[in-house]
């Protein structure tokens, strides 16, 4: 395969994560022989806030008062720094723009925007809202099983006094931490879990977006697009990613996903990632036919 017909994944990754989380997967797609790029969304990565009062030991009266660099940062910001990423790629070939929880707003956005610089969408177990906001959407039957307290379990002051979400990821609560494993790393071991507790950062934006940013039919719509279930997701679970998928598919029933699924939790995927690998690899020779 020529590098001008390779594909570029581009990996948006959820809330509080940040590229970090996709090295292992990376390192599977380039033994696959496929090209990547891992975005750091505005807020995110080397530009997101570790304050002091967060290193050990802590200090939980500075924690809830510290600024973050987050607040303030929208959804629209997000998604302009996204198109930024998408223009460069698009230079060198096909792109496959690979989302997962909450990255897939913020892709599902962007695809509205400039459904040009997209040659496949790919949703691991990721948020595409269609019918209501995304928000809306834990009202819902399908959410009905999940622990929506879990972070509050850990919340560090008062989201509308600083601006944005913080949840101390790096508390010692037994119950926080078993909660955190619960939603996302079930079946992960208990270091698996720590590790990547690690790789969160403490501060998210307050912008789930709203109606203008849902599932266009006439941009995002005549984008090819596949969605990767992960039949063990308590924090996103089976029954709303599918529910997701119906809706998508009905509103563009000429367009329907591609469905895939894996045994895995909502982090699972991305500790142990040949398996993803495999399929996205698969994608992409569903992408482009090669030179």
């Amino acid at each position: 395969m020529s590098g001008q017909t390779q594909p570029t994944f581009v990996l948006v990754h959820g809330a509080f994560s940040n590229s970090f989380a996709f090295a292992p997967l990376q390192a599977e797609l380039g033994l696959l022989g496929r090209r990547s790029v891992a975005v750091d969304l505005p807020g995110h990565g080397f530009r997101a806030t570790f304050p002091r009062a967060y290193q050990a030991p802590q200090d939980p009266e500075g924690l809830a008062a510290a600024p973050g660099s987050i607040e303030g940062v929208t959804l629209a910001d997000n998604v302009t720094h996204l198109i930024g990423v998408l223009e460069r790629a698009r230079r060198n070939g096909p792109v496959i723009l690979v989302s997962h929880s909450r990255g897939g707003v913020t892709a599902t956005a962007a695809a509205n925007a400039r459904p040009d610089l997209i040659d496949r969408l790919v949703y691991v177990s990721a948020w595409c809202p269609v019918e209501l906001d995304t928000a809306a959407y834990y009202a819902e039957p399908e959410m009905a099983t999940v622990d929506a307290g879990s972070l509050a379990l850990a919340l560090a002051g008062n989201p509308a006094e600083l601006g944005l979400l913080r949840v101390n990821f790096r508390t010692a609560d037994p119950a926080a931490l078993a909660a955190f494993k619960a939603a996302f790393l079930a079946d992960g071991t208990d270091d698996e879990f720590l590790a990547f507790l690690n790789t969160f950062q403490p501060d998210e934006n307050l912008d789930a977006g709203t109606s203008d940013d849902r599932a266009q039919a006439d941009t995002w719509g005549r984008i090819p697009r596949s969605y990767v279930r992960l039949a063990d997701d308590a924090s996103l679970p089976l029954a709303l990613q599918d529910r997701l998928i119906r809706e998508g598919d009905a509103l563009t029933p000429d367009n329907p996903y591609d469905v895939y699924t894996l045994r895995s939790s909502h982090l699972k995927w991305l500790v142990d990632p040949a398996p993803a690998a495999r399929v996205l690899s698969a994608v992409a020779d569903l992408t482009v036919t090669p030179a």
